[in-house]
């Protein structure tokens, strides 16, 4: 199983999301992370996600932004978006229906949630990164359970 988590500019939500998964599958799920925007390529994942993931006993300062390809299709068996633009950024490159069918929303996989997006804590302050971890890590834990 290849999965692959996106969202704006690939140093917030979907490096946590990438990292958390990767650290439960223990290599028996292959994940990435990408970004619909290009603005931070090259760069670690912002450091208050960092603190936040490391606060929780994972470790995402490997991992480096990239942009979403339409190749991305064709590696990844589901692609996971933070929220409604993303997905409407990513859908917008789909070549057929069956490039649609793999793009899901992330919070679509809890039952019991209000939320249907991953809110970007960019902006916020450290509340705003805590909130994101706990939406992260139950909906990671969803997909372990159904991959695993």
């Amino acid at each position: 199983m290849k999965i692959l988590m996106v969202c704006l500019g690939n140093i917030c939500r979907s490096p946590l999301a990438h990292g958390l998964l990767r650290d439960k599958a223990q290599d028996r799920i292959e994940v990435d992370s990408a970004g619909t925007g290009n603005w931070h390529e090259g760069e670690a994942p912002d450091h208050r996600m960092i603190r936040t993931a490391r606060k929780h006993g994972v470790d995402i300062s490997d991992l480096r932004a990239r942009t979403f390809v339409v190749e991305d299709f064709e590696r990844f068996d589901l692609i996971y978006v933070m929220d409604e633009s993303n997905y409407d950024n990513v859908v917008k490159l789909a070549r057929n229906e069956n490039d649609v069918k793999k793009v899901h929303l992330l919070l679509s996989l809890i039952d019991d949630i209000n939320e249907t997006e991953v809110p970007d804590p960019y902006f916020g302050g450290d509340a705003g990164f805590e909130h994101v971890y706990k939406l992260v890590d139950a909906a990671t834990d969803v997909i372990i359970k159904q991959q695993l």
